[in-house]
């Protein structure tokens, strides 16, 4: 019986620690956290929504994904604006066995440690539950919890591996899906039939078949329209030569990207740049207004609500298409290949929320990419104008309202309003806002020049229109309350605002002067919210209303 030898001492598997355990919360103030750890990292969200980029990849992060990144890869996690990320980051350790082993035995490698690949999980609510609960336990007051935290961290280990390996069973898996995306990202470069047939495990004959079923043209054909509808982009911002520009799509020269050009638009690459667009789609409905104001109608409109396409004023859309933003990829680009789609005017934000890219939609047409939060409206408006052409519109209506605003401001700055310290606070399910430089603090902040909290005039000035808002706690709220305070409600999933008497039937609210004083305004939502000129416009006039008490 001596000889009897534990089973447990023949796997010589690494032992694996958890190294740290860390929770991160995103805000206006920091939307971006840079991860490059010289071990493996498991991310966890717990609220919120984003994305995180590493090199050229792009993945969507919303509530129950969780992201595998391994040692030394570089990664960036940016939060959207409107829904700040909180986040869990898990770094694990894998260390050899003490014990000296057996002669002739091996120690194995750690799986984790030694995949160099990112690994994306889209609903794992149980793992992000277990590593929450690892970071509330994470300073354990008695051996008990100790073995208990032991216990959870192999679950997060042990659930990780059967991920990774149901991962690896699906990628062995060869797709036509697969081989559009790498002919997607990899158009520039020498690709062949055979390779892509290759990649979707099938003969290369019967892969022009499967191609065309999918697509509606042959390999040929739509490697073509990647180059072309990307040298299109190029004309349009004047960013290169035609030589560049022949070499950055993938073309030997000029003149060959000039054949290519002509064959598939019928006129040469040297006059595009002075096209006027009629067939234009938009991602979400603050550019279809932009476009709208400018006398062009869109297209095609991708959105998950028309509910802030404003037209006061304006003549009502006539042939404008809905596609619901939650509509597969497929779906999106059948309907905008019928209507003959000639530039598709989005921002990466809104693509990545949505789980779409900038190279699936190019092979319908050339996609100009036009910045959310880095920039304000007018310069949306702007952008866009110059688009299509219409800039000396732009710049008319620009004028008018500036006419406008310059009035308003004035009537405004003579009332009570111009005294006091004006609090812009946003109500949602799950948190609250206190707003700075966009949306309804637009109109108030700068529009109007109204005084704002100190610490959202100061990031005001060190940000201007990329400062959105900030997250505040419940017991914040006399940090940030002004002698006026401005309240929107966001109603939940099912329509409900009973989320918000959690607020206002507090001590930190009732406590407050303003709430006191009953100098209060309740906005509605649809009307304060939207993002563009009309719709600001008409916030600008509501907001002399507002202050004049009429």
């Amino acid at each position: 019986m001596k000889d009897i030898v534990s089973e447990w001492a023949e796997s010589h598997f690494p032992l694996y620690t958890a190294d740290s355990i860390l929770s991160i919360y995103s805000s206006s103030n920091f939307p971006m956290y840079k991860i490059n750890e010289s071990l493996p990292v498991l991310i966890a969200i717990v609220r919120g929504k984003g994305n995180l980029k590493a090199d050229e990849e792009m993945y969507e992060l919303l509530e129950g994904s969780v992201i595998f990144i391994p040692a030394n890869t570089e990664v960036v996690l940016n939060a959207d604006s409107l829904h700040p990320l909180h986040v869990y980051k898990l770094v694990i350790d894998a260390r050899e066995q003490g014990k000296s082993l057996p002669t002739g035995a091996m120690m194995r490698k750690s799986d984790i440690n030694t995949n160099s690949v990112i690994q994306f999980f889209s609903n794992e609510p149980s793992l992000v539950s277990n590593m929450e609960e690892l970071y509330i336990h994470r300073l354990p007051g008695n051996e008990f919890r100790h073995v208990q935290n032991q216990i959870i961290f192999h679950q997060i280990i042990l659930q990780l591996l059967e991920r990774q390996e149901d991962k690896y069973a699906a990628g062995e898996q060869p797709s036509m899906e697969r081989s559009i995306a790498y002919l997607e990202l990899h158009y520039s470069d020498k690709i062949t039939r055979e390779r892509l047939a290759e990649i979707a495990g099938v003969s290369p004959s019967h892969y022009s078949i499967l191609f065309k079923q999918m697509t509606g043209f042959s390999p040929s054909e739509y490697l073509s329209r990647l180059r072309v509808h990307r040298a299109k982009e190029l004309l349009i911002s004047g960013s290169a030569t035609l030589r560049e520009i022949a070499q950055q799509v993938g073309y030997k020269d000029e003149f060959y990207l000039s054949r290519r050009f002509k064959q598939q638009t019928g006129a040469a690459p040297s006059g595009y740049n002075r096209e006027s667009f009629q067939r234009v789609a938009v991602f979400l409905t603050p550019y279809a207004s932009h476009l709208l104001l400018l006398g062009l109608e869109p297209a095609v409109i991708i959105s998950d609500s028309s509910e802030y396409l404003h037209t006061s004023g304006l003549q009502l859309p006539q042939k404008m298409l809905f596609i619901n933003a939650n509509s597969s990829a497929e779906q999106i680009k059948s309907v905008l290949l019928e209507n003959k789609i000639e530039l598709i005017i989005a921002a990466n934000q809104h693509l990545y929320q949505y789980g779409l890219s900038v190279e699936q939609l190019r092979s319908v047409a050339p996609l100009a990419e036009i910045s959310w939060m880095e920039v304000g409206w007018k310069e949306h408006f702007r952008l866009i104008a110059q688009l299509i052409q219409r800039k000396d519109r732009a710049e008319q209506w620009l004028a008018d309202f500036e006419i406008e605003e310059q009035e308003a401001r004035t009537w405004v700055q003579q009332s009570e309003a111009a005294k006091e310290v004006i609090t812009i606070l946003v109500i949602k399910p799950e948190s609250l806002f206190v707003y700075g430089a966009r949306n309804v603090g637009c109109v108030i902040y700068q529009s109007l020049g109204l005084q704002a909290p100190p610490r959202i005039q100061e990031e005001i000035v060190k940000l201007g229109d990329q400062f959105h808002s900030v997250p505040i706690e419940l017991s914040e709220l006399a940090d940030y309350a002004g002698d006026r305070i401005l309240v929107i409600v966001f109603p939940d999933v099912k329509g409900s605002t009973v989320h918000s008497d959690t607020v206002f039937n507090s001590v930190y609210w009732n406590s407050l002067s303003a709430v006191q004083r009953n100098d209060v305004h309740l906005l509605d939502l649809d009307e304060w919210i939207p993002y563009n000129p009309v719709s600001i416009r008409l916030q600008l006039q509501r907001a002399v209303s507002l202050f004049s008490g009429n």
